[in-house]
């Protein structure tokens, strides 16, 4: 699956965030150092989400088991 980043210009540099992904966005001066900082953006916020749901489903009984998902 692929995701799409979105950069805009603003004064101090750009902004970016990923539409498919709540809360991955950052900034930098240059469009290299935006770029750079979204895909640590979007590891923190799954790294987060994760930790999220192993805190919601501590003592309980669940599976767990790989997930792809292949866009059409």
């Amino acid at each position: 699956m692929t995701f799409t980043a979105v950069y805009m210009p603003v004064p101090e540099g750009y902004i970016g965030f990923v539409e498919e992904i709540p809360g991955a966005n950052s900034q930098g001066e240059t469009l290299e150092e935006v770029r750079e900082n979204l895909r640590e953006a979007v590891q923190l916020v799954l790294e987060a989400n994760r930790e999220l749901a192993e805190e919601a489903l501590a003592g309980k009984t669940v599976e767990r088991e790989p997930f792809e998902f292949a866009s059409s």
